[in-house]
């Protein structure tokens, strides 16, 4: 087997010229298909496979177009009628995020997700939908030709809509919303997806929210399963301008985060003065274990980072963005 892979790869290269590095992924990835077919003599585990892949590419094909705009991706329930208030600020909020240059990646299927991809347009929606026998198609505010994908599993869906995005906002809805919600809260915890504002909005004197974070301090922070501190990572607004307040806030002075070998890095509009430096030194410790922090020759934010505490690293971004 390895001999024909080594050859498939020569050709490949011979072909279209690949660096070591994707060399490397492609010699992994036509491995392990191999190793799933020897091993599934049914193949339903290679079907799975097979499809995940090809939904996987559609999405890549379909976001390589846009790489260099913003993204926000909106989540709510299929559910919500366009007479409520709810779907007028979905349709504001992402009207108003289009206005600044920003797309809005939607599930593309009705309420909530219909009223953003209005609000956005069809030149600033991405749909990404999904293959339900109770849902048919996107709504009519997406470009189907040309801005959307329709998926068969909900995992590589959940991909799609957060892997390229810089900004999540979730509306009221149920379970698949909770899902969505979950995902995103992990991912960010964990430091499996950069550093993104995750704003809950809901209607001016909603309980929907408040509900959910009672949940979450009564049942989950309070039985030792979160912290308190991890609040940090979202916030509930209740207008759809004091939710684009709250994602701008958060790109005022911060622009990327960086892991690095020995620490990290932030790139910033404004960097820290010298004492600012050494009020974040004292501030967080926890980034200063070996000479605090420091800038770059490229005038970038240098510290000390573990990998693991990005609760933490959000409250120092947010500390930083207030130097804006």
């Amino acid at each position: 087997m390895k001999e024909l892979i080594d050859r498939f790869l020569e050709e490949l290269n011979a072909e279209s010229e690949q660096s070591p590095e994707r060399l490397q992924i492609l010699r992994a990835l036509v491995t392990r298909v191999i190793e799933l077919a020897e091993l599934d003599p049914d193949t339903s585990d290679l079907r799975i496979a097979s499809t995940a892949l090809r939904e996987l590419l559609a999405s890549a094909e379909l976001f390589a177009a846009w790489r260099d705009r913003p993204k926000l991706t909106v989540f709510g329930s299929a559910r919500t009628p366009p007479t409520s208030p709810l779907f007028e600020m979905a349709r504001e909020l992402s009207g108003e995020m289009a206005a600044r240059g920003w797309m809005t990646v939607s599930g593309a299927g009705p309420g909530i997700m219909a009223a953003s991809s209005k609000g956005a347009g069809k030149e600033f929606t991405l749909g990404i939908n999904i293959e339900l026998p109770f849902e048919h198609g996107a709504n009519e505010f997406i470009d189907v030709e040309q801005m959307h994908v329709a998926m068969k599993y909900f995992f590589t869906r959940k991909v799609a809509m957060t892997r390229a995005s810089r900004a999540f906002v979730a509306f009221p809805g149920g379970v698949g919303t909770m899902d969505e919600l979950f995902e995103i809260l992990t991912l960010v915890h964990t430091g499996k997806t950069d550093p993104a504002p995750i704003v809950l909005v809901d209607e001016p004197g909603g309980q929907y929210w408040l509900g959910w974070l009672r949940f979450m301090r009564e049942s989950i922070i309070a039985n030792g399963y979160l912290d308190e501190v991890d609040t940090h990572l979202f916030a509930i607004c209740y207008s759809a301008g004091d939710a684009i307040e709250e994602i701008e806030r958060f790109y005022s002075n911060f622009v990327s985060f960086t892991k690095t070998e020995k620490g990290a890095r932030l790139q910033l509009h404004r960097v820290p003065s010298p004492s600012e430096l050494a009020r974040l030194t004292h501030e967080f410790p926890m980034f200063s274990s070996n000479g605090g922090f420091r800038l770059s020759d490229d005038e970038c934010l240098l510290f000390d980072f573990d990998g693991r505490d990005f609760v933490s690293l959000r409250r120092l971004i947010d500390d930083i963005n207030a130097l804006a």
